[in-house]
């Protein structure tokens, strides 16, 4: 009985561990994926541009290291509270990424934004004109940003590739070890049942004719037992004692 319960209780921690294994697998594949599309395919579809903040002038929202999508958007839509990138000056590079805290227009109806770094303390020197500005911030992802200054050009269309390629390999790796795994848990259960089976066929068998209770998976009540007579008890003797007759008893 004690090799049956333990075959029973290692399937069991294998199919487990198995699905651990499986959920643990999925969870980072879909992490990865994730990833993949937040830096790398959203900003292909949709137009965006992904940047990397490189100081911290934008603390605590955009720390430096963080990587930042930047959406176009029809200047005219912005106003104040918008995170945009512009460039420093018009025909520039160079761009800048701050918040805006104030919105002008002129008289001849050119509007213009005041901007300002959230851990400035000061607002920035120059006006920003709708020529430079880039788009507004879309979304962030920390920690990302270094990974996108490494991955330019025809490396991203190359990662975007190998990655995907070798994510899905490894899921289907991954797919295939997990349902091993449990088969290999479940071809362990009937051969436990057959054990059990084979352990209590084999069992003692009490007189009265039932099964041991001890080992019989149905529990069967038997009859109430009645005392003996002495006949019977002897017959039942495992020894039968006959008296010895010395010499000097022998009749004459």
């Amino acid at each position: 009985m004690s090799d049956t319960v333990q075959g029973e209780g290692e399937a069991q921690d294998l199919g487990v561990w198995g699905w651990i294994k499986s959920i643990v697998s999925w969870f980072v594949l879909l992490l990865l994926l994730a990833i993949l599309a937040l830096t790398i395919v959203v900003p292909r579809l949709t137009g965006s541009t992904p940047y990397t903040v490189l100081t911290g002038s934008m603390r605590p929202t955009y720390p430096p290291g963080t990587l930042i999508v930047v959406k176009p958007q029809d200047p005219t839509t912005l106003g104040v509270g918008d995170a945009i990138t512009f460039q420093k000056e018009s025909g520039n590079p160079e761009v800048v990424t701050h918040r805006i805290i104030e919105s002008r227009q002129n008289s001849k109806g050119e509007r213009t934004f005041v901007t300002q770094g959230d851990a400035n303390p000061s607002r920035d020197q120059n006006p920003v004109v709708m020529e430079q500005v880039r788009g507004k911030v879309w979304y962030s992802v920390p920690y990302l940003g270094y990974v996108n200054n490494v991955i330019t050009g025809k490396q991203r269309a190359t990662m975007i590739t190998v990655v995907v390629g070798g994510l899905f390999l490894y899921a289907g790796w991954m797919f295939v070890g997990a349902f091993r795994d449990r088969s290999r848990g479940g071809d362990g259960e009937p051969g436990s049942d057959r054990t059990e089976n084979a352990d209590t066929a084999g069992g003692p068998v009490s007189p009265g004719g039932s099964t041991n209770l001890a080992t019989a998976d149905t529990v069967q009540f038997a009859a109430p037992r009645v005392a003996p007579s002495p006949q019977q008890r002897f017959l039942d003797a495992d020894t039968v004692v006959i008296p010895r007759i010395d010499a000097h008893h022998r009749a004459p």
